[in-house]
């Protein structure tokens, strides 16, 4: 399996705006927990402007499916975003371990 992240740029008003999406949104991200491909997520703080999701999947494709699902994407409270893949190759999980 590799690894990718999935970066989003929230809106200026995330914060006030993501109660109303909150449920529904951490919905999806248990779901795709319990699959096996989100292994970790959350936001970046000082500022609350950014958001990081760790997926661990054969493709890209499953990252981005799990964007255009996402209601905080649908609803407008991410501004972007991206989806990198990440060649780990240092720690118990990684993709590409260095002996």
């Amino acid at each position: 399996m590799k690894h990718f992240l999935l970066f989003y740029r929230y809106h200026s008003d995330y914060i006030t705006k993501r109660e109303a999406f909150r449920v529904e949104h951490l919905k999806l991200a248990r779901a795709a927990s319990a699959e096996g491909n989100l292994l970790l997520g959350g936001a970046l703080v000082d500022p609350v402007d950014t958001g990081v999701l760790l997926f661990s999947a054969q493709t890209a494709d499953v990252v981005h499916r799990f964007a255009l699902a996402d209601p905080y994407v649908i609803n407008g409270l991410v501004e972007s975003w991206q989806v990198r893949e990440w060649h780990t190759v240092a720690g118990q999980n990684a993709a590409f371990p260095m002996d």
